[in-house]
């Protein structure tokens, strides 16, 4: 009997991919998970002061941040199926390393390991999502995007239950949640590879264009990254520092700050999703206008809070604020359709490496006055989402197929 072939058809939404590479986005943000929500420990085992904290993050996140946009702009001229597999070995490299660190300068190189790895592992897993849409584009990131922020929330918990009781050479059972994503990549890379055959056999692919001038487009895509910053520096200072703030504010233990932490980041995993759903019923700028601005007064609300009050209120800001990320990606997506893989690593290079410029910059500057000051100034950062106002509407604007 003759095997069927493979069709592809892109105005279908393939949910078994879409899925896999949600589960895929998970257990690689579990990975990068287990960096931040190891501080205290590491903070404890090696006498680190929150400028050394603060430097982690920041090599982590530009390994994380600088290489997306070159992997991106490079695989958008020559795809690279099975490039998340390579990226995931040196995630692989890096776990291991952290594990058996026994001084500063390895655990350095083991962030900037994980590092390397999400920076090859972002770009085309975004482009997977974009494939596989069906052009349902705002929930299929959204999809795509809540695997990586459970994937983020269930780190603090996996450690806190099972690292912190035993000490920091049982982050090497993380190894296993490597070898499960290779499993899951290969079964999509095999996908993506029948993908590119079949795009390959049905000539050239017709994109829907803006009309809009370049000016124009690069501007937009300015104030796109204008809010990426104030996003993402505000939560580095959450996930980097939170779990310091509550332990010096309240005198709460080290696994009781870990669940604040992870209120936080289960709360931005179920705002990504609902957010990319309403961004493609309501239209992606108003989504990005309110999530961003929408924050403001909890974010300057939270340093005058008590615990009880402390856990609804980074509930409610994880919330709003995660909604945003899937609209700004598919926004720039359709600002610049030939260049998906190099969008999306921009904005997920920018997104990383704000975090990591901004997560040293606070653990200086806490080192110099207080972790209390630095909330007190970080909660008037979401007023910047004003300027979402001068986004073009999409809805409203005129395509045109090239």
């Amino acid at each position: 009997m003759q095997k069927a072939s493979f069709v592809y058809n892109p105005q279908k939404t393939t949910y078994p991919i879409l899925f896999a590479i949600c589960i895929a986005h998970l257990l690689n943000d579990l990975i990068q998970a287990i960096i931040p929500a190891s501080y205290p420990m590491l903070k404890e085992n090696f006498h680190l002061n929150y400028a050394q904290i603060g430097v982690i993050t920041l090599c982590f996140q530009l390994a994380s941040s600088l290489l997306q946009p070159v992997i991106g702009a490079y695989t958008d001229k020559h795809p690279k199926p099975y490039s998340q597999i390579v990226g995931m070995m040196f995630s692989f490299v890096g776990v291991i390393s952290l594990a058996y660190s026994n001084n500063y300068g390895s655990i350095l190189f083991s962030v900037i390991m994980v590092g390397i790895g999400s920076s090859i592992f972002h770009p085309e897993s975004s482009r997977v999502a974009f494939m596989s849409s069906g052009g349902k584009r705002s929930l299929a990131q959204s999809i795509f995007q809540i695997g990586g922020n459970t994937g983020t929330a269930l780190g603090p918990l996996l450690l806190a239950w099972f690292v912190i009781p035993n000490g920091q050479r049982y982050i090497i059972w993380f190894v296993a949640v490597i070898v499960l994503a290779q499993v899951v990549l290969t079964y999509i890379a095999k996908w993506y590879q029948k993908v590119l055959l079949a795009q390959k056999g049905n000539g050239k692919k017709l994109l829907k264009i803006p009309d809009l001038s370049s000016q124009r487009i690069a501007w937009s895509v300015g104030i796109l990254l204008l809010l990426i910053f104030s996003k993402y520096i505000y939560i580095a200072s959450i996930t980097s520092y939170l779990q310091f703030y509550l332990m010096q504010k309240f005198g709460i233990s080290e696994v009781g700050a870990q669940l604040y932490l992870f209120y936080f980041l289960i709360a931005i995993a179920l705002g990504t999703l609902i957010g990319g759903s309403l961004g493609d019923i309501l239209g992606r700028k108003y989504i990005i206008w309110l999530s961003v601005l929408g924050c403001a007064p909890f974010t300057l609300l939270l340093p005058y809070a008590n615990p009880f009050w402390t856990a609804i209120l980074v509930s409610v800001i994880g919330f709003i604020m995660a909604s945003a990320f899937p609209s700004i990606l598919v926004y720039a997506q359709e600002l610049l359709p030939k260049k998906i893989g190099m969008v999306s690593g921009l904005f997920y290079g920018f997104a990383f490496g704000m975090g990591g410029i901004g997560a040293a910059f606070l653990g200086w500057w806490a080192d110099h006055t207080s972790l209390d000051n630095i909330y007190h100034v970080c909660s008037f950062l979401p007023l910047i989402g004003v300027i979402a106002y001068f986004l073009p509407n999409m809805k409203k604007i005129g395509f045109k197929t090239v």
